[in-house]
């Protein structure tokens, strides 16, 4: 899931990027920031869920999360966060100072 946000800090849009399968799911800069690059937005936030109820980040999270950051910083575009959650809660890369 993308979070498009506008210069105010405000929600634009939020849209579905991707649909995994049950245990992994393929991401890619290019999808990520289509929206928000036609949206003219400032700054985006990524989440996803962990429907196996394990919320720390994999090693394919960590790599990801560092494929969008420098992504990003090409098109001037801040990634304020990358969220997983489940049903019990969320883990916040921010929040944990892996961002």
């Amino acid at each position: 899931m993308g979070i498009a946000i506008n210069g105010a800090s405000e929600v634009m849009n939020i849209r579905v990027v991707t649909i995994g399968l049950i245990n992994k799911s393929q991401v890619h800069p290019r999808e990520v920031f289509a929206d928000v690059i036609a949206e003219r937005a400032s700054a985006v936030i990524v989440a996803h869920n962990h429907p196996n109820g394990d919320l720390e980040p994999s090693s394919e999270d960590i790599a990801v999360t560092k494929r969008i950051k420098d992504a990003a910083a090409v098109l001037g575009i801040s990634l304020l966060d990358h969220i997983i959650f489940n049903n019990k809660g969320y883990y916040s890369f921010v929040e944990n100072n892996e961002l």
